[in-house]
């Protein structure tokens, strides 16, 4: 037996998993930003270790100007979220408003990814999507957190009505942006 044949396992598995990563990052949204932190609050006391704690972020729409979300992620302490290596867990909420006059920077498809995160090592990720529902003229976020082999079980959904803006006029209706 040749002797590179025994490495053929260990080089298709370092393909594949270099193949996930260029596939994960291709699918980024075009302009990602990290989310701001705004303030983390501990729910589980731990002993010598860090606390399980929720930790709530706000984000801007990178699509659509005017727009913030806020979404709070529990965040495993203990000593395997010390290590960073925790599985968190899928509970995640959202709100997203108005926080100004709203102005499409360009054309989006139902379901793009605002924003994107793992929450575990490899196989778990949260994402937050973006729709129109073009009958009500309402932007609709979608947050869920998917599992490879499970699916996505757990998710949140908020409505962002388009509405004018002090003295601006018209509110734009956001099916005229949707591909």
């Amino acid at each position: 037996m040749p002797r590179f044949a025994s490495r053929l396992p260990i080089l298709g598995a370092a393909m594949l998993g270099a193949l996930a990563l260029v596939a994960g990052l291709a699918s980024a949204p075009a302009h990602a930003q990290e989310p701001d932190l705004i303030f983390r609050k501990s729910t589980v006391w731990k002993f010598l270790t860090p606390d399980d704690k929720l930790a709530t972020y706000g984000i801007d729409d990178p699509v659509v100007e005017g727009v913030a979300c806020h979404y709070t992620v529990p965040e495993k302490g203990g000593v395997k979220g010390m290590l960073g290596v925790a599985e968190e867990v899928s509970d995640i909420s959202i709100a997203c408003r108005q926080i100004g006059p709203i102005a499409f920077k360009g054309k989006f498809e139902q379901g793009d990814v605002v924003y994107r995160e793992s929450r575990s090592l490899i196989f778990k990720k949260m994402q937050i999507v973006r729709g129109c529902d073009a009958k009500r003229n309402v932007l609709v976020y979608l947050v869920y957190s998917d599992k490879l082999i499970d699916g996505s079980p757990k998710n949140s959904t908020s409505t962002v009505p388009i509405m004018p803006w002090g003295a601006s006029g018209e509110a734009p209706r956001c099916a005229d942006f949707v591909k």
